[in-house]
């Protein structure tokens, strides 16, 4: 990953989407990522109400921080971030080809406003709360914050009174829900291709990830040689979709690498996710007594509840969250659950991998002298992809030659260089150890479960001697 540089972020100015009147009435604020930004007046209605006031207390990136100091933003400026870059995009569209695609104000207003509260449902500690909480603590609960997200939507404007036409707030909360599985079918939605823009359910390819991926790289003091500036110039919609230059697809495939990267340096870094399974053990430990699971069920009572959480845990005197506080009194203090050693799947397993448990690892220990228990040990099963899974994303991206071409195709990736990946997926299965004098067992349990499994232990080397030793 090259240098970043801030000032290349900088978009056009921001008359090439507003009136100079339009302006006059908007907010300026300054965003250390993409410059100075103005937000309109519908959309300060919105910002503007404790439901949206309530990401400034969602680190963007949960318990990032504590591996990456800087890590500290929140999701109410990525938010705004996502609300600027949107309105650029479908600005930029409507500047080269409005007339032929019957942009109108409505639309960029309605593209803008779904881009600002793509996350007005997230829930705390970035997903940690919906991928690894609700479903401990729920039994398998499928529940997600896109679907929190229009439920906000519809109760801000409720209770705010906000005069907004009930045809755009459709629209706004089908655009937040476009890359979930409950977007709606393509052929009942008109001007598919702005659905494209903030969750892009067909590629992958939408401004939430153009800002996260250039915001969290600043944060975490890591390069980024992904520029999304050139793939707004460049897209043009064919046939009702968003598609890019051909000469482009490297800059497509590093949008890809760069947030792969970012899985697998900073999401799951083995500490991050280490201090994400003690706090994940301190909300379930806590829910029977606080009902954090309740909230999810009414959005009335949802937008209460946010990062916040840690510090009720950690201050509140109560018999029945003693266990709870004792965990995060362990991450305060760094005593944290102890990485014993970790594996890629290999290739050839992936297919058919079934995630590993804590059942496995022990049912595989060793005589010891040691009997380990389920709960000594913790288990987390990491997927890094470039954003399908097992596919390349790129072959669901169509390309055009130039602009004078009408004609949209795909490209084989063999046909760009015979140095991009064959393989678009890894399966890292880690373990960790909760007490520090069961390093030792568990890594000896985890090898010889590797053996058992594949026939070969997988790890690229031992637990060092040291580590097993070690005793806090």
């Amino acid at each position: 990953m090259g240098a970043y540089c801030n000032d290349d972020l900088s978009l056009s100015p921001a008359y090439s989407f507003a009136s100079a009147r339009d302006l006059r009435l908007s907010k300026h604020v300054h965003d250390n990522v993409h410059g100075n930004i103005f937000l309109d007046p519908l959309a300060l209605k919105f910002i503007d109400t404790e439901q949206f006031q309530r990401l400034r207390d969602l680190k963007q990136l949960g318990m990032t921080n504590m591996v990456y100091p800087g890590a500290v933003h929140s999701r109410f400026e990525h938010s705004l971030g996502v609300y600027w870059l949107a309105g650029e995009a479908v600005q930029k569209l409507k500047d080269y080809q409005g007339l032929e695609l019957g942009i109108d104000h409505f639309d960029i207003q309605t593209v803008k406003i779904a881009g600002l509260l793509h996350d007005v449902g997230h829930g705390p500690f970035s997903h940690l709360f919906e991928r690894e909480f609700l479903p401990l603590v729920l039994g398998g609960s499928n529940w997600h914050h896109e679907e929190m997200s229009v439920k906000i939507v519809d109760h801000i404007v409720d209770e705010h009174n906000i005069d907004i036409d009930p045809e755009m707030v459709k629209k706004v909360k089908e655009m937040i829900l476009a890359s979930s599985e409950h977007s709606l079918p393509k052929g009942k939605k008109e001007k598919l291709f702005l659905y494209d823009i903030v969750a892009n359910g067909r590629n992958g390819i939408d401004v939430d990830k153009f800002d996260y991926i250039a915001r969290d790289c600043r944060a975490c003091g890591l390069g980024c040689n992904f520029q999304f500036e050139r793939l707004m110039e460049t897209m043009r919609v064919l046939g009702d979709e968003i598609c890019y230059r051909a000469k482009e697809y490297l800059t497509i495939h590093k949008m890809f690498a760069t947030r792969a990267d970012l899985y697998r340096t900073v999401y799951t870094h083995p500490k991050v996710k280490a201090v994400e399974l003690m706090l994940v053990d301190a909300l379930v430990k806590a829910n029977d007594y606080l009902h954090i699971s309740s909230y999810i069920h009414d959005p009335c009572e949802y937008w209460k509840l946010d990062d916040s959480i840690i510090k009720t845990i950690e201050t509140a005197p109560d018999p029945e969250l003693k266990e709870s506080r004792d965990l995060m009194l362990r991450i305060r203090r760094r005593n944290l659950y102890q990485f014993c050693n970790e594996y890629a799947v290999p290739k050839d397993k992936l297919e058919h991998f079934k995630a590993v448990t804590t059942q496995d690892i022990v049912c595989s220990q060793k005589n010891t002298g040691v009997t380990l228990k389920e709960e000594d040990v913790a288990v987390t099963n990491v997927r890094i992809d470039l954003t399908r899974g097992r596919h390349n994303p790129l072959e669901s991206i169509n390309f055009f030659k130039d602009y004078e071409s009408d004609e949209k195709f795909t490209i084989p990736d063999d046909r760009v260089s015979h140095l991009l990946p064959t393989s678009y997926q890894d399966m890292i299965v880690r373990v960790y150890a909760k007490k520090p004098e069961l390093v030792g067992a568990i890594s000896d349990a985890f090898e010889n479960f590797q053996l058992k499994t594949y026939g070969i232990k997988a790890q690229v080397h031992s637990t060092p001697e040291k580590k097993k030793q070690r005793i806090s």
